[in-house]
Parts: structure tokens; sequence; C-alpha cells
């Protein structure tokens, strides 16, 4: 008991690393579900109701294909698409926005601002999808490493 107590406390102190100079790799959620192109589109929408606000879709080997956000599931009932009807492919929107897990948080930060994205995809060097990370893994991390910034 007092082992794991002290582990705790020491997860919690802050890094010597500077918040900036983290990778995504440290905050990223490694658990993500994801969906294929040919998912219906009401099949995303209850996977989303259960994580993520946004569902990566994926090809048969990981790759990043496009994301199905709420805003594109909006989009598909304003525009009279029945989402029992319509695939992930259909409404996902191609070419998002993804980060590597060796980029710095301080680069993250400002591939946020830019896009006014909540979450990114986190996919290594072949596209492969292998993690989320959003707004919130910052603004934890930035809490628990003392709100230290690279300048």
């Amino acid at each position: 008991m007092g082992a794991r107590r002290k582990q705790a406390r020491r997860g919690t102190k802050p890094s010597a690393v500077a918040f900036g100079d983290l990778t995504v790799d440290a905050i990223m959620e490694k658990r993500v579900q994801s969906a294929v192109p040919g998912a219906k589109a009401d099949g995303v929408a209850r996977m989303m109701l259960k994580g993520f606000g946004a569902v990566p879709i994926v090809d048969k080997g990981k790759r990043l294909m496009g994301v199905v956000s709420e805003h594109d599931l909006l989009a598909a009932l304003d525009g009279g698409q029945g989402w029992a009807r319509v695939t992930a492919k259909d409404v996902m929107s191609v070419n998002p926005y993804s980060v590597r897990p060796e980029t710095t948080v301080g680069t993250l930060i400002h591939v946020l601002k830019e896009s006014d994205l909540i979450r990114v995809p986190v996919v290594n060097a072949q596209n492969k999808l292998v993690g989320v990370v959003a707004r919130r893994d910052v603004v934890r991390a930035a809490l628990k490493h003392g709100l230290k910034r690279a300048s």
C-alpha cells in the first residue's frame, strides 16, 4: 500500500521536461475506437455517444482515411440523408488533420488553435492510426507539468 501511494505521488510531480517539449505520444489516448468506410453512419453515431466526439475511419490496414465528426453527421441530416442508409465513407471528412507521436505539445497546441479542432488523430510514419489527442489531454498535461511552457 505504501509503495502504491509513493508511486501515485511521484506521477503527479511536475516533470523535468518543459511542457511544450512533451510529445504527443506522452499525452495521447492510445485506446481508440475507429470504424471502416463501409460502417453505417448510425453505427458511427452510436460510437460517438460511447467515446470520442469524432470517429477515425481506417482501412483494413488501420491507415487513416478520414474522420466522421458530429458536424459531418449533422450535415448529413441537414442534407436529408438518413444515417441508416449512408456509410461512414459517404459522410466522412477526407484528408483530416493528423499529428505524429513525436510531435511536440507546443506544435500540437498551434494545430488545435489554428484548425479549431477539439481532437486530432495520431498516426505513425505509415499513416496507421495509433491514437487520438484532444484539447482535454493538453489541459491535463499542462496541469500535471506545472504549466511550464518551453520558450
